[in-house]
């Protein structure tokens, strides 16, 4: 016995069908994300990292006979790498992957590109190599996003990207 396949169209309403009070929706453009949304998603953020390197940190525990923060010179210093690289991965994993951290998706930010698109790998690595620059002086790479135009602050000037709201649906 043979079965017979259709294929799936999906059920769109014609123009006859739809509720008299109803309208189709419209798409309202993208806007540049306010100082204060960037930072409340950073801070949102804190709470994905913190789980993320306690779950690092108990992944090495067999590794360093039990100490959770190793107080050898070499070890130490390898623990800091560990922890930075966690750090780092998270970030340019989620902006590449979803144009999103959980910081950025509970705000409803997305980070792009000029395009519209999410960072490519080496974006996302320079967008995080280049927001430390910004944090290490003093903030003032931050606080530019106040004084630009579409709100950008210098990573996402140097990188080519920018951090818009997600409209509500």
């Amino acid at each position: 016995m043979i079965a017979h396949i259709t294929q799936f169209v999906p059920y769109e309403p014609s123009v006859n069908q739809l509720q008299p009070n109803s309208r189709p929706a419209v798409v309202q453009p993208a806007h540049p994300a306010p100082l204060w949304k960037r930072l409340a998603a950073a801070l949102y953020d804190l709470l994905p990292l913190a789980a993320l390197m306690m779950v690092g940190t108990a992944l090495l525990l067999p590794l360093t006979g039990g100490a959770a923060m190793p107080q050898l010179g070499l070890t130490h210093l390898a623990y800091q790498l560990f922890v930075f690289a966690l750090i780092a991965g998270y970030y340019i994993w989620s902006w590449h992957r979803g144009g999103q951290t959980i910081g950025m998706r509970a705000w409803r930010l997305r980070v792009q590109t000029q395009a519209g698109s999410n960072p490519d790998f080496r974006t996302a690595c320079l967008r995080f190599a280049f927001s430390l620059i910004s944090v290490f002086a003093l903030g003032l790479g931050l606080i530019w996003a106040l004084f630009d135009r579409r709100r950008r602050m210098w990573h996402d000037r140097w990188t080519g990207t920018e951090v818009i709201v997600i409209p509500k649906m």
